[in-house]
């Protein structure tokens, strides 16, 4: 379940909590693993799964079990830190990806990790965790810190309060140094984070800045750490950012501002 509220549940709580049992791994659920992951009595859950099939927010296949709905989708869609955010994105993607043919990504921050909005990658491109819709934890990845960096400083204490998830032993686990490695993304624009979530593989990241000049996004671009000096990627993958930054209207994209970062 989902909510921590010492009160009964509201339908609203019942309703998220039967949409949140689906997961990457578990797309595909009975009535009876509705039931049982939300917490919810069976009669419960078969007339909430019933009305949400009904509205078209699941969808029940010919084996019986239920999946996630198009309309939920659509909904989804009209999410400002969704669509409308990777048509912006998309050309500068491509134009990066077909630079380099490794893989490409746009995410946003959801404390504490951060979203995939967009993933392109190559047949022949380093393997990569990440996936469209995917979560990452925000501290091991080059998206994540570029966007922590550029947070308010109360979501970044938040953040810093918290357990820090490892993923490798390259991972930045301890809040000292995640401080010094923010303030670093800060001064410089973008970061390399070097095998933080696979050791087989690096990312360089840079923010992309939105109408209000605030950070709202991050793009990276994910190679083998075996592979040629990272550092070589970084005007790529920050003209990419900032021509993402130019079409959403940020203003010192606008300006050429020759320390945009």
């Amino acid at each position: 379940m989902r909510h921590t509220s010492a009160q009964a549940p509201s339908v609203v709580d019942r309703v998220l909590d039967v949409l949140g049992s689906f997961t990457p791994d578990r797309p595909a659920l009975s009535l009876s693993d509705l039931s049982r992951r939300a917490g919810l009595p069976l009669s419960t859950a078969h007339r909430i799964v019933g009305e949400l099939a009904r509205r078209g927010a699941l969808e029940r296949q010919e084996d019986g079990r239920y999946r996630v709905g198009l309309w939920l989708w659509e909904v989804a869609s009209l999410s400002p830190r969704g669509m409308p955010l990777r048509e912006s994105a998309m050309p500068f993607l491509e134009d990066l990806y077909e630079a380099t043919h490794e893989n490409v990504q746009l995410a946003v921050l959801d404390v504490p990790d951060v979203v995939y909005v967009e993933r392109i990658s190559g047949r022949n491109a380093v393997n990569v965790v990440s996936r469209v819709g995917g979560r990452l934890a925000a501290n091991a990845t080059g998206v994540g810190l570029v966007l922590l960096a550029n947070a308010p400083a109360d979501v970044q204490e938040e953040f810093l309060a918290r357990p820090l998830r490892r993923y490798t032993d390259k991972t930045i686990d301890s809040p000292e140094r995640l401080r010094w490695v923010l303030a670093d993304v800060r001064r410089d624009g973008f970061v390399i984070s070097d095998r933080q979530v696979e050791l087989v593989s690096l990312s360089v990241a840079a923010p992309v800045y939105g109408p209000e000049d605030t950070v709202v996004a991050a793009i990276s671009i994910v190679v083998p750490s075996d592979g040629p000096d990272p550092r070589t990627l970084v005007p790529a993958v920050r003209a990419a950012a900032r021509g993402i930054s130019r079409t959403l209207g940020a203003p010192r994209a606008l300006r050429r501002d020759p320390n945009f970062h």
